[in-house]
């Protein structure tokens, strides 16, 4: 399983008023990313991949840490969580060789510019995709909960652990 590396300057106006990276350049920084991956990977000489046009239509952010100013690019890991026919989910991780500072993902839907709608994957843009699967750590960190707490005996979860079941989330 392949991961996309982007290498992301970053920019003395990329800070905001607390000397970190704003959370809205985060995005920016996952744009990138995403057109680096998306376009400049797309297979073959020639290839009608993905410059048909897509649409951002969900994106997720998880800020781990701050992120403040240096002249150090951060990495941008990028893969593919899933694919459907009519959208794919992209996940990142924005990161260095000390610290990871943000999980993301981003649902893209293929869009027909000269038609205005939706449209579906090719096949040529999935066996692209494919190549960069891997299975949603979200998802699968969320089925092994499940799992464990289907086995485990009626009666034997802590207040906390009855909370979490029930979809509190604890700050």
């Amino acid at each position: 399983m392949a991961r996309h590396i982007y290498s992301c300057p970053l920019r003395w106006s990329d800070m905001d008023a607390f000397g970190h990276v704003n959370n809205v350049t985060f995005l920016r920084y996952l744009e990138e990313a995403r057109v680096d991956f998306m376009w400049r990977l797309a297979p073959g000489n020639g290839s009608n991949a993905f410059t048909g046009g897509v649409v951002v239509a969900r994106h997720e952010i998880d800020y781990l840490r701050p992120l403040v100013h240096r002249h150090r690019p951060v990495t941008i890991e990028t893969w593919v969580t899933e694919i459907k026919a009519a959208y794919l989910t992209l996940r990142y991780e924005i990161k260095d060789e000390d610290a990871l500072y943000v999980r993301a993902a981003t649902r893209i839907v293929p869009y027909d510019l000269d038609q205005g709608r939706p449209r579906r994957v090719t096949p040529e843009e999935e066996k692209f995709l494919t190549e960069y699967l891997e299975p949603d750590p979200v998802k699968k960190r969320a089925a092994k909960k499940a799992s464990e707490a289907a086995t485990k005996p009626a009666g034997s979860a802590d207040g906390s652990e009855r909370a979490e079941a029930e979809g509190a989330v604890s700050v």
